[in-house]
């Protein structure tokens, strides 16, 4: 009796969190899915939304900006993360404090008051640019943050505190015994970081790599307030289509938030797969 009790008021905490997950979610969800695949003004069931997707180079092109953007912000924040988590496994206890609350505070620094620190640093007339033009300094006198370079490195500024908030717990897992065991058997440091140090971060550095691409793929605000409609990107696209001023495409929108969950999906299961092997292996 007493089981069944706590049973039923835990069922009882955890309603608040289904009702939210069942309205905001799974409805929101089957919502698109069924508008995917259903014909504009009729019933019925169709795919040629999904056809006019594939067939457009306009949406084509959105979807290789996404994936190219999601891919190298990815691979450029999880590097510069992995080095910053390394230099946070080796200092101080007051140092990588200090070094956590700030990764912590820039982390949250994202959308739309991230570009408009962008916009006030490297736009036409930023702060950096004019000082570039002034020094001559071509890099900075001549960037156009308006751009894919421009699109990449506010991604890759906000990628690099999430990737080493994820990382840098993993270096822990590495002893110090591990090390003193690898020096007893003289083995150097390239040898050590290849048979140990490497086997025992590499699930983190997969599984981070596949929460920044998601991150990455997703992102609206930053991009939408650095470019507006000017840019393709996947996000971009969708909100478009279901807030456009003249004519809304809720079908079409559908259809393309259904590839990119597709998308997000595939990096999921992938990155799933492998962590199931490389803990089977190790």
């Amino acid at each position: 009796m007493t089981v069944k009790k706590t049973n039923l008021t835990y069922l009882l905490f955890l309603l608040p969190f289904m009702v939210l997950i069942v309205l905001f979610e799974l409805l929101p969800l089957l919502s698109i899915v069924i508008n995917s695949v259903s014909p504009i003004g009729t019933s019925g069931f169709t795919l040629d939304h999904f056809t006019s997707i594939f067939a457009s180079d306009y949406y084509m092109m959105s979807i290789r900006n996404s994936l190219m953007i999601a891919v190298f912000s990815s691979l450029i924040g999880l590097v510069v993360a992995v080095l910053g988590a390394y230099a946070i496994h080796h200092a101080t206890p007051k140092v990588k404090r200090f070094f956590i609350n700030l990764i912590n505070m820039t982390s949250n620094f994202q959308g739309i008051q991230l570009a408009f620190a962008f916009i006030i640093l490297l736009g036409n007339a930023g702060v950096l640019v004019l000082i570039g033009q002034q020094m001559g300094v071509d890099f900075l006198a001549n960037f156009d943050v308006y751009s894919s370079t421009g699109i990449l490195l506010t991604f890759v500024y906000f990628q690099i505190p999430l990737a080493t908030l994820l990382m840098y717990p993993s270096f822990d897992a590495i002893h110090q015994e591990y090390k003193e065991a690898a020096m007893l058997l003289n083995a150097s440091q390239f040898s050590f970081w290849m048979r140990v140090g490497i086997p025992i971060v590499l699930p983190s550095i997969f599984g981070t790599f596949s929460v920044l691409f998601s991150n990455a793929l997703a992102a609206y605000a930053t991009p939408y307030a650095l470019m507006g409609n000017n840019y393709a990107l996947l996000p971009i696209r969708i909100s478009a289509m279901f807030t456009g001023d003249v004519v809304q495409q809720v079908e079409l929108g559908s259809a393309l938030s259904v590839i990119l969950l597709l998308l997000m999906s595939v990096m999921t299961v992938i990155s799933t797969n492998l962590l199931k092997k490389m803990r089977k292996e190790g």
